[in-house]
């Protein structure tokens, strides 16, 4: 068996999901190619992989790097599975034109990876880099599970689904740890729970929740009425105590996927509510920093070792080896899943994973508020993916007039404006339009 994992610069992730193989016995004597278009970080990780691999595994997997575009088929070459984690542009410069632009607009974000308009153009810059990759795993590996870690998730995996021959699911973290996170802030025990969660990325619902048999949502929202002090999670408790639901994203994230939170005209929110603006680039900043101390730490200490994590990528790969089966939560074509939200959209439901492979479940229809809500996000999504399928400069434009946040905050004028002004600082990251 062979993984190959595209984007492997991204040494603490790749620590994550390639650890966690080499620490499943079941999958762990395996072929691994390292696939980066940076060959520095890739060395890194290359030996932060290769230490892991003597100390836990005793040396079973073949960990081989394969650095720029030129090498890609033949990292693909044979492989049964392709991890994605790759990030188009960076934080310089794409992720600073992505905020600081809208700044000039009066258009304030907190994230700006998977909606709004630093999602839009974010989503731009990275299909036409999946589509290569697409063609080329076509190529070399017909048969390969593509598992997309990359955002903005939903368009990105809408997208593959769509407009590819290539099987792919994507892959998130936060519906893992959305029922204990809810349950930590109210003060709730967390063993014996169970859960059923399903909608679009990081805006999927718990739908419900039990412990031992007992429905407990009358009484999460009971203490989480009852809650006075100030905390991280503000806005999440708002939306459920609004629309009756727990959202599984952060609320730095869903401050900007609906028109409520983050507004000119009512200031006094971003404090009412704790919500950070400018997040993403904070934590850039952090983690570049962060790095000169943990990057050492990683790529240089023999000793190095690895527990297996809660990212998905090995229990799937277990799953599908082994014939075990296993559930995850994931991204796939809403392929009459969700009835209530359109065929074309790409939603987040539980999945069956065994020796068959992938096998998305039937949802039914959301609750219709929640239903109303995903379908916002999902306009924006298909009119992203249209414009870079297309090269119709008009379809960006449709998908920021009809992001839920941009939309109330500009008018149509200063939207179509701020879109040409991406465009141009974009430039050459932006190849349709350029």
């Amino acid at each position: 068996m062979k993984i190959t994992f595209i984007g492997a610069g991204s040494t603490v992730f790749a620590k994550n999901v390639l650890g966690d193989i080499l620490a499943t016995a079941a999958i762990s004597d395996v072929d691994i190619a390292l696939y980066d278009i940076d060959e520095r970080r890739l060395t890194e990780s290359w030996n932060m992989l290769n230490n892991i691999n003597r100390n836990i595994n005793q040396g079973r997997a073949r960990i081989a790097k394969y650095a720029g575009v030129e090498q890609r088929r033949a990292a693909l070459a044979g492989a049964s599975y392709v991890i994605n984690a790759i990030q188009v542009g960076g934080y310089q410069p794409c992720t600073l034109t992505d905020f600081e632009i809208p700044k000039k607009y009066g258009l304030r974000q907190t994230i700006a990876d998977t909606l709004g308009i630093g999602g839009i153009f974010r989503a731009l810059r990275t299909l036409p880099v999946m589509f290569d990759l697409a063609r080329d795993i076509e190529i070399c590996c017909p048969d390969a599970w593509l598992l997309n870690y990359t955002n903005p998730m939903a368009s990105l995996t809408g997208a593959m689904l769509r407009h590819t021959g290539v099987k792919t699911v994507g892959l998130c973290h936060s519906v893992q740890v959305c029922a204990e996170t809810l349950l930590t802030s109210v003060d709730m025990p967390t063993d014996g729970v169970k859960y059923h969660i399903a909608g679009i990325n990081h805006m999927a619902w718990l739908l419900n929740i039990t412990r031992h048999g007992e429905d407990i949502y009358p009484e999460i929202r009971r203490r989480s009425a009852a809650l006075t002090h100030k905390h991280d999670d503000m806005v999440r408790h708002e939306i459920m105590r609004v629309f009756g639901y727990y959202v599984t994203e952060s609320s730095e994230h869903n401050a900007e996927y609906m028109p409520y939170w983050i507004k000119g005209r009512y200031p006094e929110l971003i404090e009412r509510f704790n919500i950070p603006l400018d997040e993403y680039p904070r934590r850039c900043v952090e983690q570049i920093e962060q790095w000169r101390d943990v990057g050492e730490r990683l790529t240089q200490n023999q000793s190095l070792t690895h527990t297996r994590t809660h990212e998905y990528a090995s229990w799937i790969i277990e799953a599908i080896e082994t014939d075990r089966p296993y559930k995850i939560g994931g991204n796939v074509l809403n392929k009459g899943l969700i009835t209530n939200l359109p065929t074309e959209a790409c939603v987040e439901v539980p999945c069956l994973v065994d020796g068959q492979g992938i096998t998305p479940c039937y949802v039914g229809d959301l609750p219709p508020q929640l239903a109303a809500l995903n379908r916002t996000n999902i306009n924006t999504q298909l009119l992203t993916i249209e414009a870079a399928v297309s090269g119709k400069k008009e379809h960006i434009y449709h998908a920021a007039l009809l992001d839920p946040h941009t939309s109330a905050e500009l008018s149509i004028d200063d939207t179509i404006r701020l879109c040409d002004d991406l465009i141009a600082a974009h430039g050459d990251w932006l190849p349709a339009w350029r």
